[in-house]
């Protein structure tokens, strides 16, 4: 009987649809990043709720398709998946300017504290050994984060 139960709540949830739960959002024909309240929405690559703007980010098709991130590098991993990643409008919320800027604009230093801890902070103005996006995202994909236990002993030792 429970396992009957289980099935149908399942199924509800599927037919329920991706936008309901706040995995992402339509028609954002202008591609700017997107106001919510915080639990609202949902990253789309480990399904946690974006509790604040603080780390977030935000992908945005071109058919106005908005998809929400609670940390920069769920963004970067869930960019290395997509079909045509340079036609998707990129933003994160910076730490220094407190707002949405150009995700690939942005500068990036290894050691905040972020929701998956992989510690990549945004800023838009730059500063001594910050890097850009590339080199960023490059790091999120080998690995070389702040979730990994042998960067982050390194990082706190320098």
């Amino acid at each position: 009987m429970k396992r009957v139960l289980y099935f149908f709540i399942l199924i509800a949830f599927l037919i329920s649809g991706c936008e309901k739960i706040g995995v992402y959002k339509e028609g954002n024909k202008e591609g700017k990043a997107l106001d919510f309240r915080p639990g609202e929405v949902q990253c789309v690559q480990c399904t946690m709720q974006v509790g604040s703007k603080e780390h977030s980010a935000q992908a945005v098709f071109p058919n106005g398709r908005t998809y929400f991130f609670d940390d920069i590098g769920c963004m970067v991993l869930w960019l290395e998946k997509q079909k045509n990643p340079l036609d998707i409008k990129l933003w994160v919320y910076t730490d220094d300017t407190h707002r949405y800027i150009d995700a690939r604009k942005a500068w990036y230093k290894l050691g905040d504290k972020t929701p998956m801890n992989y510690g990549f902070g945004a800023y838009e103005h730059k500063k001594e050994g910050m890097i850009d996006f590339e080199e960023m995202k490059l790091k999120m994909l080998r690995g070389e984060n702040m979730a990994n236990p042998k960067i982050r002993k390194k990082f706190i030792r320098e």
